[in-house]
């Protein structure tokens, strides 16, 4: 499975934090896995996380400063756990007007986006290799996104760690306080029971409204989302895929 809920930028020891885990039983947005660094990804990690990467800070994110000039106003769309990073830069540049902010903490991941951005010429992407619900809480103000991307979050598959998975009510309610009126979450997942358990959350928060007319729920893939290697082979197997869209409602209902 890809790189679920992640996130530092530069190879500095921001790219290991030390307070991984605060509380033995606070929710985090990632799980820790081995990997193997390349040595482009490190170049990548040398050279290029001064330039698209963030440091994580407990003071807001001036969206404007972080970003090109040229991209001043433009939406803004925080990106959770993006793995390898093929998915993100492939959106990035279907929406080239659209400011990414992506956090993921696995560095040959951090290091393989940094080289997508590179090679692709990329100017509307910014890194934080930190963990996404820390920088939520503290570098994301109220209302300030306009949409918030999950794909293929850990779905904790045992009974007994379903308390673990990042998709929670409390988390959710979050999320709502930082989405701007008309906003968006995106969530993807190709785990049934998962999707289930989305589905319900989603449904029960009050200030959210599904875009999808479909009864089961569910909605058709974006066309801004591609389907990753992982995700086809999944398909060929007969695995499904569901995605789920809904919107920021300006009240909650009653």
């Amino acid at each position: 499975m890809p790189s679920q809920t992640h996130l530092h930028p530069s190879p500095s020891a921001e790219l290991n934090p030390a307070h991984e885990v605060s509380h033995p039983r606070r929710i985090r947005s990632f799980v820790r896995r081995a990997g193997r660094t390349t040595l482009g990804q490190a170049r990548a990690l040398q050279t290029l996380a001064p330039v698209h990467a963030l440091p994580f800070s407990h003071q807001p994110l001036d969206w404007d400063t972080a970003f090109d000039a040229s991209l001043k106003g433009a939406p803004c769309v925080m990106e959770i756990g993006f793995g390898m990073g093929e998915a993100t830069a492939h959106i990035a540049s279907v929406l080239p007007h659209t400011r990414f902010l992506c956090c993921e903490v696995h560095e040959p991941g951090v290091g393989a986006l940094l080289m997508r951005i590179e090679s692709q010429q990329l100017h509307n992407i910014r890194i934080v290799a930190h963990d996404a619900v820390e920088v939520m809480n503290h570098m994301l103000g109220q209302a300030s996104l306009d949409g918030l991307h999950l794909f293929f979050p850990d779905p904790w598959h045992k009974k007994r760690h379903h308390k673990r998975r990042l998709v929670q009510p409390e988390w959710l309610a979050q999320v709502c306080q930082r989405l701007k009126p008309g906003g968006y979450v995106h969530f993807a997942t190709d785990w049934e029971p998962y999707a289930q358990h989305m589905l319900a959350v989603l449904q029960a928060q009050p200030l959210l409204v599904n875009r999808s007319m479909s009864p089961q729920g569910f909605a058709q893939r974006p066309d801004y989302r591609p389907q990753t290697k992982f995700e086809k082979r999944g398909l060929r197997l007969g695995h499904g895929v569901w995605d789920l869209v809904f919107e920021r409602r300006s009240q909650p209902l009653g």
